[in-house]
């Protein structure tokens, strides 16, 4: 059960955190709005959409992005100001072991995390929808993929190649699909272009001919147009590598099964994303323990020491993320071991200074 001395901790934990992360945001706000204030106006976005469709959406995402960044310096700055009012000396005094004032710190922090996962895995890819189609209409223009000699597996056995798909006219040029059975090609269909027809929603192919291979003759159809339909459509051309952080847990586990049927290029990037949003919540629990263990001493330099040091080991966290996540882009790198590498790493440097944490 929760004790008073609890309950004050985890007061203060939580308490410094949202206030921190709340005036952050803040400021963050106010400096998005002044840099977007000339296209806001310029393209007459009325307040509505600028504070609902994205503001509202703008705060979860930015909380979730640097919440284990103020976990740490929550949790170093109140325990650093206990420190030198010697409160933490008086609760070891009274027979509570470290190991025990650690308990309301791991309480607070799995609160947070719990809140990370919510939001990271539920919350914020419905909101990011929202947000980004804001910026696509107002505040940036979107880069599509201008992927060429694209070949794709739509079904088992279905293998699609398109050479260029335009995006503004959803025509894919040099259309083709080829049918196995038993690993043998058994049809194979060939057109100059593709067009999306949006009342049939099917593919209208033109100038196309279908060869189909006979055990002892092959059939030859020609044609002008003929519609098709086939497990592809013109989102699938349209996405971009910020799309995947507009889908739910569940959405992404099926986009990652179906990237996989594609053979898409950027699976490792995609399941990065995925891994990303388990890992990044248990980090709470590692830097919450990172954070007391160098806080809870009393030392010359005060609060403002530790938060040197606390920001110090949050940047150099930061950096073993981006530099975890290069090794699997542009190597070959397994995306899961990457994602954890940087916990494994602060989880021995939590144990470490455990170690030489007053006791």
């Amino acid at each position: 059960m929760l004790k008073k001395i609890d309950i004050y901790i985890i007061k203060k934990f939580l308490g410094t955190f949202f206030f921190s992360i709340m005036l952050i945001i803040s400021i963050a706000i106010v400096f998005d709005f002044s840099e977007n204030l000339d296209d806001i106006i310029e393209k007459q976005v009325t307040a509505k959409e600028v504070l609902f469709d994205y503001y509202l959406n703008f705060i979860p995402y930015y909380v979730n992005l640097f919440l284990f960044l103020f976990v740490f310096i929550s949790v170093i700055f109140f325990t650093s100001k206990m420190a030198m009012k010697s409160e933490i000396i008086a609760i070891l005094s009274t027979g509570i072991s470290f190991r025990r004032l650690l308990y309301p710190y791991f309480v607070s922090a799995f609160v947070l995390a719990m809140l990370s996962l919510v939001l990271g895995n539920f919350i914020i890819p419905p909101a990011n929808k929202v947000r980004l189609k804001f910026e696509g209409d107002y505040l940036h223009h979107r880069n599509y993929n201008n992927e060429r000699n694209m070949h794709k597996q739509i079904n088992p056995g279905v293998f699609l190649y398109i050479e260029f798909y335009a995006v503004n006219t959803d025509i894919a040029h040099k259309f083709s699909i080829e049918k196995y059975e038993d690993k043998r090609l058994v049809s194979k269909l060939i057109s100059t272009s593709a067009r999306w027809d949006t009342i049939k929603n099917k593919w209208t192919v033109s100038n196309y001919y279908i060869r189909e291979y006979g055990e002892k003759t092959d059939i030859l159809k020609y044609g002008k147009t003929i519609d098709t339909a086939v497990n592809i459509y013109p989102e699938d051309f349209k996405r971009t590598l910020t799309d995947i952080t507009t889908l739910d847990y569940f959405e992404l586990n099926d986009f990652i099964a179906e990237q996989r049927l594609y053979g898409t290029k950027d699976i490792d990037t995609y399941l990065l994303e995925k891994y990303r949003r388990i890992a990044f919540p248990f980090s709470t629990f590692i830097l919450s323990f990172i954070g007391v263990s160098l806080a809870s001493r009393k030392v010359k330099g005060g609060t403002g020491l530790n938060i040197g040091i606390g920001l110090l080991i949050s940047f150099m966290y930061i950096l073993f993320m981006q530099i975890s996540d290069q090794f699997t882009i542009k190597g070959n790198f397994p995306p899961l071991l990457s994602v954890w590498t940087p916990n494994i790493i602060f989880t021995i440097v939590a144990y470490f200074v455990f170690r030489i944490a007053p006791k």
